[in-house]
């Protein structure tokens, strides 16, 4: 059993990773390995297969009833393939239930990607990572692929032709500028991910994360993912956490966040389990029909999750 009380009746993981390095190319696991370029530093546990039966293996014993899995960062090429092959896993497995693809902006054939992606029945979204900066001192400001950068925000505009939302992942030094990116595309579906990363713990570090994610929760259409707080050089601190998933709750609304694993990556610093019982923790506040909707109800909302698969 896990030590959890009380346990959710139904999770739904808005955010996870499936692999098969025998099935594509993974430059960042395969041969591209950099441990002082990763947030988390060395990842070498990472370099092997992360299939269903790993995820079902790291979440044994708790309630997934849903999973919407986000590109891994497979060759550019092979984007499309990526989402062929997770339809086929979830033909064998129930799951993942949801899948955001990757396309990338700037290229020529940006929106004949999306429409391709678009076609397979799972795609709910895209993710397109724009550019950033080393961290707070630096700026990457106007440069291409940039969130100043016209050609690349047209992205943006592709996807909410489409119907697709986009998950944005941005530290939290450019969440302000993220904000007035989106405003520039009112009722695109953003799912902001890993609560825009708070690295920076300090008192002036999450004032800044503050600013950005009140700018942010402003705009009605965007989401937040409560996921990935594993920080920089530093163990899992539970109480830290806990503060920072309360006030993003706080910020955004129980109505528009969802919990989410970040598996396997995530697994660098914590265990599924105390994962959960740390938002759990977490939750503990809310009554318990505003509990079910972040452990389940908002996450199968958002990414339009028909019937749970697992």
């Amino acid at each position: 059993m896990i030590d959890v009380n009380p346990l959710p009746k139904a999770i739904v993981d808005a955010h996870h990773h499936l692999w098969a390095l025998d099935q594509g190319s993974f430059p960042w696991l395969q041969d591209g390995y950099d441990a002082d370029a990763f947030f988390l530093g060395d990842y070498s546990a990472l370099r092997k297969d992360f299939g269903a039966p790993d995820y079902r293996a790291a979440t044994h014993g708790l309630p997934i009833t849903a999973t919407v899995h986000v590109e891994a960062e497979r060759a550019r090429a092979e984007s499309l393939a990526e989402t062929r092959w997770l339809h086929v896993v979830h033909a064998q497995h129930g799951f993942p239930n949801a899948v955001v693809a990757h396309v990338e902006f700037l290229a020529p054939d940006a929106d004949a990607q999306m429409r391709a992606h678009a076609a397979w029945p799972l795609v709910r979204g895209v993710r397109c990572k724009p550019r950033i900066a080393r961290g707070p001192d630096d700026s990457v400001r106007g440069q291409p692929g940039t969130l100043q950068d016209e050609r690349w925000l047209a992205g943006l505009g592709m996807l909410r032709a489409h119907g697709l939302l986009w998950d944005v992942r941005v530290p939290h030094w450019h969440l302000e500028e993220a904000a007035d990116a989106i405003a520039q595309y009112p009722g695109l579906r953003v799912v902001l991910e890993h609560a825009g990363l708070p690295w920076d713990r300090s008192e002036a570090g999450l004032a800044s994360w503050r600013r950005g994610m009140t700018k942010l929760a402003a705009l009605a259409d965007v989401h937040v993912k409560l996921s990935e707080f594993g920080l920089p050089d530093a163990p899992w601190d539970a109480a830290s956490n806990v503060r920072v998933i309360r006030e993003t709750l706080a910020i955004f609304g129980w109505e528009r966040c969802m919990f989410a694993s970040n598996l396997p990556v995530s697994g660098l610093r914590a265990s599924m389990p105390e994962m959960v019982r740390t938002m759990a923790e977490a939750l503990d506040e809310l009554g318990a029909d505003a509990r079910d909707a972040v452990w389940h109800g908002n996450a199968m909302r958002c990414y339009r999750i028909d019937a749970p698969g697992i």
